[in-house]
């Protein structure tokens, strides 16, 4: 079960990346598109990007020394924005979407540990209170169980979903373009391989302590048992919580930017020059 899961999963990761590769692809058309609603609205029908100049028109509204936004090719928004691996705004951001697969993975897996806490404690206590569990003569609260892991699943995603909203917005408004197309790639690769390494290495421990509780390597109560227990206990989560979410992770990051390219498009040149990042 755990060999197809992490077969599965795999698949599932592959089809998040591609996804996201697509959605870089929808965020340049979402770019171009209020490139040209600017460059509409301004008094010289012209908006520039650095050193390249876009304007929105037919072919014989040709402006000289100016690119048509409409027909303006991959190579243009790579030139105007500057997004090449020697512009250290998108090295910012690569850094910053790198980081976001690792804090992403490490606040679900302490809230899977929070939350496991909260169970045991409540499963003492009824053991504790309630007389006649252990002998079936006492029924258990079952319903205060449910109630702390539905409770704690709704409750611990809240800044892990926060975080995946408002940092591409953030990012976008201080680096520009150029951040935000940094810190997708960065999140895309990082986030990627992190999912893999997760799905995979989670299977693998789960399956090595069925493995010995089969009576291989000393069986149960051995050394290997009690290593491949802990082993376990770090796996599920691998598996089951951070390996899975990621592939939201990668592809909600993607959206967000696409859905607010016109806020950075708009803004990102403002606020750069608040803070001396210029276009």
């Amino acid at each position: 079960g755990n060999t197809t899961a992490a077969t599965g999963k795999g698949f599932a990761i592959g089809s998040a990346a591609l996804t996201a590769m697509a959605l870089l692809a929808a965020l340049i058309e979402s770019i171009r598109n209020w490139i040209g609603r600017l460059a509409v609205e301004s008094a010289d029908g012209l908006y520039t990007v650095g050193n390249v100049s876009f304007f929105k028109g037919s072919a014989a509204e040709q402006i000289e020394g100016a690119i048509n936004v409409t027909t303006a090719s991959m190579a243009d928004f790579v030139a105007a924005y500057d997004l090449s691996i020697m512009n250290p705004k998108l090295i910012c951001g690569l850094f910053i979407g790198a980081m976001m697969a690792f804090i992403f993975c490490a606040m679900t897996m302490k809230a899977v540990g929070r939350t496991a806490g909260d169970m045991v404690n409540e499963v003492r206590r009824q053991f504790r209170e309630i007389p006649g569990i252990m002998d079936g003569s006492g029924q258990p609260d079952y319903a205060r169980c449910v109630s702390i892991s539905t409770r704690g699943a709704q409750r611990e995603m809240v800044l892990p979903s926060l975080l995946a909203i408002f940092v591409p917005v953030i990012t976008g408004l201080i680096l520009g373009v150029a951040g935000v197309m940094g810190l997708l790639a960065g999140g895309l690769t990082c986030g990627f391989v992190l999912a893999v390494t997760l799905n995979n290495a989670g299977g693998a421990w789960d399956n090595a302590k069925k493995y010995i509780e089969k009576g291989n390597l000393g069986g149960k109560g051995s050394d290997a048992h009690k290593a491949s227990i802990v082993g376990d206990t770090v796996g599920d989560p691998f598996k089951d919580t951070s390996g899975p979410s990621l592939n939201i992770l990668i592809k909600l990051m993607s959206i967000v930017s696409v859905v607010f390219a016109g806020v950075i498009v708009k803004f990102a040149p403002v606020i750069g020059s608040w803070i001396g990042f210029g276009n």
